[in-house]
């Protein structure tokens, strides 16, 4: 193989693996440098140099001298050694690319194939190398079959041998924020910033926004005409429920946001800084819709607002004070208003959602837990 055939064969390695033309003559020189020592039986002291304008390989030793070099020289056995290193070298290189690329990518959406199944992960191919979904990062009730189209977030990536695993997810917050970020431009441009996500995989997820424009209404942006941009949210979450509600910097607002659709006066809603909890009041018809299908309403909105919510009715919580003397609810009444001290919710990369027992029917109407 003389010079110019030895930069044609580094060019077509840069081109078709992505992977920088001086990592590719780095991997040359260190291949053929193992297989000279092994065949002449030299030391580390021995190097080998490919000149990058003209090919030409030369050899150096522990005083220096450097004589031309020629792969012919090497004989079958050293020459197929150095092929073998070679390729390892490339592939090391080549998951070291990939790897780089997609550690940046963590949290973002992406697009694949459906390829097959290796026991209970689902295989993504998504270009230039396979993610990885599993069965827990799956929403309860979906199901694919090889061809079909998918879309997930990247939650973790990983190096494993000369491979490069990428763990994805279509069970986490995160997938619901990179979807409305794709279908409204307000939130694209940063005129409406998502505050928090939480979700119950398969059923229903609560998001707050808010905007940084007093005229833009930021809830009817998300919701779009006549429901046109929550609906493709929706679509692509196979029938899951969303609310979208307004986030508030004080804590009793942003409960009874988080309630709705029930109604909640802020006058019934009593906050205990102690316990990191909530009393909250509401009039018997309103009960059931504030806790929820299974305590679904009730629990995410506790997540939400990252305070543990108990829903009472009048009758509940007078009872309770009649045989007790005092409750949580009056003590903090008596502390006056309170000020938000969320605690970030723990759904966030690489952690995944859960999963409940319980689907509700969504309607772009009713999605828009808190009318513009």
């Amino acid at each position: 193989m003389n010079g110019e055939e030895v930069l044609r064969m580094i060019d077509f390695v840069h081109a078709s693996k992505d992977i920088p033309r001086e990592g590719v003559f780095l991997a040359l020189e260190d291949a053929l440098a193992s297989a000279v020592r092994k065949r002449l039986g030299m030391d580390e002291d021995l190097v080998v140099k490919i000149d990058r304008k003209t090919g030409e390989m030369t050899m150096e030793d522990d005083e220096g001298v450097y004589e031309e070099m020629d792969m012919a020289q090497l004989g079958r056995i050293a020459a197929q050694a150095a092929k073998q290193g070679f390729m390892q070298r490339i592939r090391e290189s080549e998951r070291d690319v990939l790897f780089e690329e997609y550690e940046g990518r963590v949290g973002q959406l992406v697009n694949g194939v459906v390829q097959r199944f290796e026991g209970q992960d689902l295989v993504v191919n998504l270009g230039k190398v396979e993610g990885y979904l599993s069965r827990e990062d799956r929403v309860r009730g979906e199901t694919y079959a090889p061809s079909d189209r998918i879309r997930a977030i990247i939650v973790e990536v990983r190096e494993e041998g000369s491979r490069v695993r990428i763990q994805l997810s279509r069970t986490h917050p995160d997938l619901v924020r990179r979807l409305f970020e794709l279908e409204v431009p307000e939130i694209a441009d940063g005129i409406i910033e998502i505050k928090r996500v939480v979700r119950e995989p398969g059923y229903r997820t609560k998001m707050a926004v808010q905007t940084s424009d007093p005229k833009v209404d930021c809830i009817g942006a998300c919701v779009g005409v006549r429901g046109s941009r929550i609906r493709a949210a929706i679509d692509e979450l196979r029938g899951e429920r969303i609310d979208i509600i307004r986030w508030s910097d004080s804590l009793e607002t942003l409960i009874m946001n988080g309630l709705k659709p029930a109604e909640i006066h802020l006058d019934n809603i009593y906050p205990n800084v102690e316990t990191h909890s909530a009393v909250v009041l509401v009039d018997e018809d309103q009960q059931s819709l504030a806790i929820g299908k299974r305590g679904q309403n009730v629990r995410l909105a506790s997540r939400l607002c990252g305070w543990e919510i108990e829903i009472k009715t009048r009758e509940e919580y007078y009872g309770t004070e009649d045989r007790s003397g005092s409750t949580d609810a009056s003590d903090a009444a008596d502390e006056g208003p309170q000020s938000l001290d969320a605690e970030e919710p723990k759904d966030h990369i690489p952690a995944t959602g859960t999963t409940s027992s319980s689907p509700s029917p969504t309607t772009p109407e009713d999605a828009a837990g808190d009318p513009a």
